[in-house]
């Protein structure tokens, strides 16, 4: 067996780290200015109304970060948490909407990592520099680049995630695999193993962009170039990537996604224990937990995203918290005083251990080094990568999600489906970029 099993719980501590908020109807403040005083505050002068739009999911999470409102009160017995429950698919237009218009926009937001650039570049998010929120936390590297505009960073972490391996123990066990697969190789050989000893698909690859970056990070390639304006999505090495992912399905190392619900079918055949290994992200780890075909958490094996010729790299997600610059002085302090309780090792860290969700904050996972659904994410955070944080970044993912359609399911050419997304690019997300 070419492989040892590593032990599922790693080191809390992480490599990478950088040392170092109702809608408000005032006069909008400029987002160069970094907001708030530098000056420690005393909890009990402060006194404001803030409203919270948290787009977490209602059910399983808003519970927990309720909790925490309750514990930032008995601190800050005077600033009164207005907590709403706003859904994800709609907050980033209705967030604009609000601060467009100057009425309606919360004080605190709860945003997408890729939202952040967008917002601080249309100057509705306050600039943190100079704040207390980065002066005393340590924030890891990667999820806080997300937060950086123009030099300026105008958010903190919430939650960070990344994508990994997931595989079955017991049918790695079954088909004689002593370790998760560290390349693509080694994937494609495990696939034939699970096929032959197991009798499951070895792998189910999700048709989607987002889940082609690995393949494309693998290779050395990436979107675009930000320093040099240049769209690299139809690169050579991307090319090589996605022709990887592409093989793997042609070979039958990889089940061939569904045409209609690519994701929903990868979780389905991977509860079911009908195929070995898919990636995905900390996100579905209670979901897999959860269900009986599964056979819980000690069945469930995390790794890195596996290498291609240039090394690993999966993509870095998660949350931020942001605050909106259309409010007055006094209000700011009190928002920076919520986020930086909310966004603190120990808070991240009680929210770590409820939801399984992996902090932002570094000096949470001290806290966490029991919790091995945590702590099993560390190497795969590891070689985490950061996006091209520009405000178009969240448009990049429409038509890559039509490339891994026509190649992952249709079977077209990598280097022709790439060309039309690199066309895409140019005509409706940077058109001032030039072209490959």
């Amino acid at each position: 067996m070419r492989r040892t099993l590593p032990a599922v719980a790693g080191t809390a501590a992480l490599a990478l780290v950088l040392a170092a908020c109702g809608g408000s109807d005032g006069e909008k403040t400029s987002s160069n200015k970094p907001s708030g005083s530098t000056e420690s505050v005393d909890p009990a002068s402060l006194k404001a109304e803030l409203t919270w739009w948290d787009t977490s999911d209602p059910t399983n999470e808003g519970p927990a970060f309720k909790e925490l409102i309750q514990k930032f009160n008995e601190q800050y017995p005077n600033v009164k948490v207005n907590y709403q429950s706003v859904p994800f698919d709609q907050a980033q237009n209705k967030f604009k909407t609000a601060a467009e218009s100057g009425s309606g926009a919360p004080d605190i937001l709860r945003a997408e990592v890729a939202w952040v650039p967008e917002f601080a570049s249309l100057g509705y998010l306050y600039a943190l520099d100079g704040t207390p929120l980065l002066e005393d936390n340590n924030f890891l590297e990667t999820p806080l680049s997300s937060d950086v505009y123009d030099g300026k960073t105008y958010g903190v972490p919430q939650v960070t995630d990344t994508l990994g391996l997931m595989y079955n123990k017991k049918l790695f066990a079954k088909a004689g695999i002593e370790s998760a697969p560290t390349t693509w190789d080694e994937v494609t050989e495990d696939a034939k193993l699970l096929k032959e000893k197991a009798g499951v698909d070895g792998i189910y690859l999700n048709a989607a962009g987002y889940f082609m970056l690995p393949f494309m990070y693998g290779e050395g390639g990436d979107l675009v170039d930000t320093d040099a304006q240049k769209i690299m999505v139809n690169s050579d090495a991307n090319v090589a990537g996605i022709k990887i992912a592409q093989d793997m399905v042609k070979s039958g190392a990889a089940a061939k996604p569904d045409a209609n619900d690519s994701y929903g079918t990868m979780m389905t055949l991977f509860k079911a224990g009908k195929v070995g290994m898919i990636m995905n992200g900390p996100w579905e780890v209670a979901n897999i937990s959860a269900d009986p075909s599964f056979g819980g958490f000690e069945n469930l094996g995390i790794a890195p995203v596996p290498a291609g010729s240039a090394g690993a790299g999966a993509p870095v997600g998660g949350h931020n918290y942001v605050i909106y610059s259309g409010m007055d002085e006094n209000k700011a302090d009190a928002a920076i005083a919520f986020v930086k309780f909310m966004s603190s090792a120990e808070s991240e860290a009680f929210i770590a251990d409820k939801l399984g969700l992996l902090p932002g904050n570094a000096d949470a996972y001290d806290l966490v080094s029991d919790n091995e659904k945590v702590t099993a994410w560390k190497s795969a955070l590891d070689v985490a990568k950061a996006r091209p944080w520009i405000p178009e970044g969240g448009l990049f993912f429409g038509p890559l999600d039509e490339m891994a359609t026509k190649v992952m399911v249709q079977g077209e050419d990598p280097q022709s489906a790439l060309d039309t997304t690199a066309k895409q690019y140019k005509s409706d997300v940077v058109p001032d970029y030039s072209a490959e």
